[in-house]
């Protein structure tokens, strides 16, 4: 089961990645994504064994970005990987069928790609602007979600990303997407995790509503 909302991993070191996962696993998140960019894949490791280590004491689902190899070896539940990391077929080849591989896109054909690579989920964006990302892509907006979630018309959960705030929640789900995905938002105060869980689970809600209409 894919989570409604992803929590990514922020930090100039890897201990300010651990603190933002020990925070967020004590604040209630059920996802973590770590993100550690223009580390060594040995420090990624180590840094990935720690956080192993706390999310499992908080039961809570722990994904590399980019390494699927310290997935793996950390025995972590999944792996997210960007448009310029490995192919997914690739990493499922290495994995197997227990873990859970999410990828980016930033358009419909990135979606129809990455669902041809049999990913478990998509992470779609961006929404509006970060600072986060550096080489942003072309920002969507609600349009952009709308149009292509009804056009792929797919059970592959897409995970709105890019420069969303507590208060965009209520109309990003409006547009079809399974969850989003947060960094600053949560980083500024992991409190705001319960209270983005709450409104996503009433986005979905009044989904289900609208659907037996």
């Amino acid at each position: 089961m894919i989570s409604k909302l992803h929590y990514i991993t922020q930090g100039a070191t890897p201990e300010q990645h651990l603190t933002c996962v020990q925070k967020a696993c004590a604040s209630g998140a059920d996802w973590i994504q770590l993100r550690l960019k223009g580390f060594e894949e040995a420090v990624v490791l180590q840094t990935a064994i720690k956080a192993r280590a706390i999310t499992a004491h908080f039961q809570t689902r722990l994904l590399i970005n980019d390494y699927y190899k310290v997935a793996k070896a950390v025995e972590a539940d999944g792996v997210h990987l960007g448009k310029t990391d490995a192919c997914p077929l690739e990493a499922r080849n290495f994995l197997g069928n227990l873990f859970t591989i999410g990828g980016t896109a930033n358009t419909l054909q990135d979606c129809v790609n990455l669902i041809a690579k049999k990913v478990d989920y998509i992470g779609l964006g961006p929404y509006k602007f970060t600072k986060t990302k550096k080489n942003l892509s072309p920002v969507l907006g609600l349009a952009g979600y709308k149009v292509i979630t009804e056009e792929l018309a797919t059970e592959i959960p897409i995970i709105a990303i890019g420069g969303i705030t507590i208060e965009d929640v209520p109309e990003l789900i409006k547009t079809g997407v399974h969850g989003i995905a947060l960094s600053q938002e949560i980083t500024n105060d992991f409190n705001r995790i319960q209270e983005l869980s709450r409104l996503l689970q009433m986005g979905s809600t009044q989904e289900q509503q609208f659907k037996m209409k």
